[in-house]
């Protein structure tokens, strides 16, 4: 009698985990809004943050030090599965949550923590002009100086992504004034700052967002530029100062965070050429590449993904450059796989309707977002 019980319980099936949660939700209520989002018609705020109730937003904050991105990415792919914008979105938000859990300013944390993680809050990540500053590529856009409480912030960012009236992102000023040792905020590093990390609060009134012009794919993604009119930006906003160490371990998680796009698109790819296998598999099998290939390729980025994702903070070279490899040929794989399935459709994927060539235009994206494949190939490079 115990050993049927234990063979029922071996055979029963496992609780579902976040991801599949979230997957389950993507199929049910985000997949009908994908040609929308991509249109930009419909900003799925609703659905975003409904997720946080699924705990999608706060499965990699550090628990005690260690941090976990496993979970975090498989929603991501979940997602973008069914719609790329989306799993940009959730990326943002993501990132958003992982700049305030590895913060030192406990009353940024305190105020911030739960209402980003919980979904309550929605924001994205204004870091691609100081990734691209970091690295040589661009100089940062905005500058700000110390006075009483905070900073002063004045400047224009080009792109931020996930935004709104009510919703917040991290980037990251220069001081004119250079800094000087021991003024910076309780909570925050002590050194000379150079460069300053913060929260930006979308609804200051000297803060405004100018919509963009039309995009090639993914135009619901609540992307604007954001001017700053001499802000105020108080000390309980800021989440580093200086920012250069606070990057150095953020940024494997925050490119990690972003292999979930990828995996999650090419996988849907691989799904579009299984579709139309049947009605054209004898002559889809000329074509030089195939989904077997495919799917051995996205099973190796997994896998590598998951042992990376375990350890964000590993401060190792040879760990860092394993996580520019990985994400370099993931944006090439992905563009990869979508050409492919736009050639097993053949003029089926062509029309408008067919989303095949959706997920295309997506792949550019994965392949152009920052870190975009070239600034990869520059820092790894670089070494």
């Amino acid at each position: 009698m115990g050993s049927l019980a234990l063979s029922r319980v071996d055979l029963a099936d496992p609780a579902p985990t976040i991801a599949d949660e979230v997957a389950r939700l993507a199929r049910r209520e985000l997949a009908p809004l994908a040609s929308a989002i991509d249109a930009g018609s419909v900003y799925p705020g609703a659905f975003l943050r409904g997720l946080g109730s699924l705990g999608a937003w706060s499965s990699h904050v550090p628990q005690e030090g260690p941090a976990d991105l496993c979970c975090a990415i498989q929603s991501i792919a979940a997602l973008g599965e069914v719609c790329g914008a989306t799993a940009f979105m959730a990326w943002c938000q993501n990132t958003l949550v992982w700049y305030a859990a590895n913060s030192t300013n406990m009353k940024l944390a305190s105020r911030f923590g739960d209402g980003f993680s919980s979904g309550r809050v929605l924001g994205g990540t204004g870091l691609s002009n100081p990734m691209k500053s970091f690295f040589g590529i661009e100089r940062l856009k905005l500058k700000g100086r110390r006075v009483e409480g905070g900073y002063i912030v004045r400047g224009a960012l080009p792109w931020v992504s996930n935004l709104g009236p009510d919703h917040y992102f991290g980037t990251i000023f220069e001081r004119e004034d250079g800094g000087v040792a021991g003024e910076e905020p309780d909570g925050i590093a002590r050194g000379e700052p150079g460069t300053v990390m913060f929260l930006a609060d979308c609804s200051d009134p000297a803060i405004s967002l100018q919509p963009c012009k039309p995009f090639l794919a993914m135009d619901g993604t609540g992307t604007y530029s954001v001017q700053f009119r001499d802000v105020f930006v108080a000390d309980e906003l800021i989440l580093a100062a200086p920012a250069a160490p606070f990057v150095k371990r953020i940024r494997a998680g925050f490119i990690l965070l972003q292999t979930g796009m990828g995996l999650g698109l090419m996988r849907d790819c691989i799904n579009i050429m299984d579709e139309v296998h049947a009605p054209l598999g004898h002559v889809n099998r000329y074509l030089p590449q195939q989904p077997l290939q495919f799917r051995e390729l996205h099973a190796e980025f997994e896998k590598e993904a998951m042992a990376l994702a375990r350890d964000p903070y590993n401060e190792d070279d040879s760990y860092w450059r394993r996580v520019v490899a990985l994400r370099l040929r993931i944006g090439d794989a992905t563009v990869a796989v979508a050409h492919a399935a736009m050639l097993h459709c053949g003029a089926r994927g062509y029309l408008k309707s067919h989303r095949a060539q959706r997920r295309l235009r997506e792949a550019y994206f994965v392949a152009i977002v920052t870190p975009a494949t070239k600034q990869l190939r520059k820092m790894l490079a670089d070494g």
